[in-house]
Order: C-alpha cells, then structure tokens, then sequence
C-alpha cells in the first residue's frame, strides 16, 4: 500500500511535496496509518486532534494517546476540545453535522495562524462508498453521486484510493497501534448500518466491487464536469447579473427541453430545497416569491430575479447634516454647492439649498409616500405610482431610498426629483447632489 500511496503523490497531488501538512488526526486506525505514511514518505507535518467530548473519558484517553504518540516521534501537535453537544443543541444541528462544522472551522483557522498550506484527512474508498449510498437513500442530485471530492481548496484526501481492508492489512503489517471509536460500532447512525451491513454483502456478490464502483465514480465524475460546462454556457445566454442581483430570463429559459436542470444547477448552492416550488415559480403569477435561508426567488413577470435578503437589523433612517459633502451609506451620494446646473439626471440633481431643511433624511420608501414630480407642473403622485410607471419589480422597489427634507420629498433617488426645490432664476445657493 506504501507504494500505492507514494505513487498516487506523485501523480496527483504532487504540489504537496515541500508544502507545510496538517494531518487530522483522530487516533483511529485510518488517521493513524495515514499518520504512518507521510512519516515514512519524509513529508514536513504536524498533528491536529480534536476532542469533541462526546464519549466521556474514552475521548480523553483518545487524546492522551495522540498526544504521547506526537511526544515520541516529536511531531509537532494541535490539540482543542469542543462542547459539541451544547453547539449542536444551540444551532439546531445534529450531533454529526455540529462536529463536522466544529472541525472544518478550526483546521482552517490552523492554516491561518500557524501557516499550514494543506489539511490532509483519511477518508477512503469504503468512506466514498458508504457516502454514495447515503446520499443515494435519500434521494440525491448528479453531485450526490460524485463522491468525496479528493481536494476540496485546501482540504486534501489522499486515500481515496484504498480500502479499508488494505488500511487494516498495513496497520497489522507495520504494527501500527490504534484507538477503537466504540461509535463504529453502533448501528445508531445509518452511515454505521450501511458499514456493517450493506457494503459486506455488496462486496460478497461481487468481489470486484470496489473497483467496480471506482469506475462507475470516475464516469459520474465526468458526467458532472459536462453537465457544468453546459450550466456555464447556457448561463451566459440566459442570466445576467446587476452586483449582488441575479436576473433570469424566462422567454430564453423556457426555450430550453430541460430547464428544470438548469435552474437547479444555478440555484442549488443558494441554499434552497424546494425545488418542486422553485419549478412551479417559473409559470405563477408575478410577484410570488420563494425564500431560502439566505436568499430570495421573485417571480417578475418574465424574469426571475435571486436577491440576498435584506438583514433585520440594518438602519432604515440615515441623517445628512449641511456640512456633510460625500455620504457612503447607505448608498453613495456626493454633495457639492455649484454656481449653476448642467445636464441634470436621474442620478444627478440641482436643488436650492435655501429651501432645505437640515439635517436631510435618507429612508426607504413607504407605501403612502407623495411627492411632485420634477416638471409636472405642481401634480402630486404616489412614490409607488412612480414604481409602476417605471416597471419596477419588486426587488428593484425594495432598493430605493428617499431624499427628505423635513416632511418633504427631495429627491426619489435614482429616479425622479422633486418639484418644489428646483433651482429657479432668483436661487442664490445652488447644491449639487449626485449618486454615485
């Protein structure tokens, strides 16, 4: 196996020679002959174990065991202890996926602090495999079907490629010493059913069958990399992009025999499950919307459009004082005063600073918002009237802010100026204000 490992380096993760490891470290048989290897193989590393205090003093004596093992061959060591019950139970996680969070976090923050270029973790095939049929129980996407990725930015798994029978053999083999996970062998996870009972008797009818499933990931693997240069190309043609704003045009997507695959392809890294809804959007009326954690998918006559959503606790009311000449939030205006107009715009506009009442006020529209509309003689409109004219969706309404000047609309910026402060003959004081 040392050989097949040393290879598969050289092969295929060749950029790790020379480069500052981080080995994972759990004191259990595969961390432990991954251990073994990169020792033997000469590679510069040092241990990281963390105690997650989930199996009373047997994850203590996990670590003291590590921590001696570090000591003898002066191996340089990371060790932390986590309350993962208390963080699991604090963000609804389960036990699992609270450990998963916990470590992942602290080996990047390894990187960072000590000046590490890689973690690598013992995953193996038998791991691969019992994630596969995970995934495949529960019903699963192309990427559920993909496997372990073998890097994962600075994450390396370097026994893919082995099972783990050949782990096992080598252990005995080199005499390598080991902790037993008394977890492993409970039946409680289904990841544990799946180890003890499915994969034996998938490996009794076939033999073979570990180099059966290797093939079967390496062709779904490719499938996948079609799949996504296709995503791209079509992406280009029917998405466009306005900063932290995503359009998607319906008439082009719709075009499309199989855009149900597309709009999952593009939408699953947003953090939405629903996807029979998020298909359904696509014919609903305009205005429905569908939430994930994070995001937001509007239904906009014939687009849809994926926005982030709004914080709860960011400011609705922003004051300018008289003095003040450039604004940064919550959007960005300079303010200046001029001695006379010049191509006034929706992004540009010239007021009379004598009839502004100071400080000025920056809030988001409201339903019930009036204004005058700059060259409208007088005539008084609705702010919401105005985003109907101007075919706004509803995300594009979200994001408008108004300039106040008392109870007085200024300016609905972006938009349209108000009437009432435009600069006349007789204006002495003229002030430019402009969005930048």
């Amino acid at each position: 196996m040392l050989k097949k490992i040393k290879l598969h380096l050289e092969q295929r993760l060749s950029f790790l020679k020379g480069k500052k490891l981080l080995l994972a470290t759990s004191g259990g048989l595969d961390s432990m002959v991954m251990l073994h290897v990169f020792q033997q193989l000469g590679y510069e590393i040092a241990i990281a174990h963390c105690n997650f205090q989930l199996r009373g003093l047997e994850s203590f004596g996990d670590q003291s065991f590590i921590q001696e093992y570090a000591q003898e061959y002066q191996i340089p060591i990371y060790v932390t202890q986590f309350d993962t019950t208390a963080f699991a139970k604090d963000y609804k996680l389960s036990t699992q996926v609270a450990a998963r969070e916990l470590r992942y976090n602290w080996f990047y923050e390894l990187l960072g602090t000590e000046n590490y270029d890689y973690i690598l973790t013992a995953h193996h095939a038998d791991d691969n495999l019992e994630t596969f049929l995970i995934n495949l129980s529960r019903g699963t996407g192309l990427d559920g079907l993909t496997g372990i990725p073998e890097q994962n930015n600075e994450i390396i798994r370097p026994f893919l490629t082995v099972s783990r029978e050949d782990i096992l053999a080598f252990a005995k083999e080199n005499n390598i010493n080991w902790r037993e996970d008394s977890s492993n062998a409970s039946d409680k996870y289904l990841r544990n059913k799946i180890r003890h009972d499915l994969v034996p008797l998938l490996k009794e009818l076939n033999p073979h069958f570990m180099e059966a499933f290797s093939k079967t990931q390496t062709y779904l693997q490719d499938a996948a990399g079609m799949v996504e240069d296709a995503s791209i190309m079509v992406y280009q043609q029917v998405v466009t992009q306005d900063e932290d704003l995503i359009y998607i045009d319906l008439k082009q997507l719709l075009r499309l025999p199989n855009y149900q695959s597309y709009l999952y392809q593009w939408l699953k890294e947003f953090g939405f499950t629903a996807w029979e809804d998020i298909y359904d959007l696509v014919e609903s009326v305009s205005g429905k919307q569908i939430f994930s954690s994070l995001f937001r998918l509007l239904k906009d006559r014939d687009q849809l459009i994926l926005s982030p959503i709004e914080r709860e606790d960011e400011e609705d009311y922003y004051e300018i004082q008289r003095e003040t000449t450039d604004v940064n939030v919550p959007l960005k205006l300079s303010i200046c005063k001029v001695d006379s107009i010049s191509n006034p715009s929706n992004t540009s506009i010239f007021v009379d600073e004598d009839l502004l009442q100071f400080p000025l006020v920056l809030q988001k529209w409201n339903e019930g918002d009036i204004f005058q509309p700059f060259g409208m003689n007088g005539k008084s409109k609705k702010v919401s009237k105005l985003f109907k004219d101007e075919k706004l969706s509803l995300v594009e309404k979200e994001s408008v802010w108004i300039l106040w000047s008392g109870e007085t609309i200024v300016w609905v910026i972006g938009l349209r100026q108000d009437e009432r402060f435009k600069v006349l003959a007789t204006t002495k004081n003229i002030l430019k204000i402009q969005l930048q």
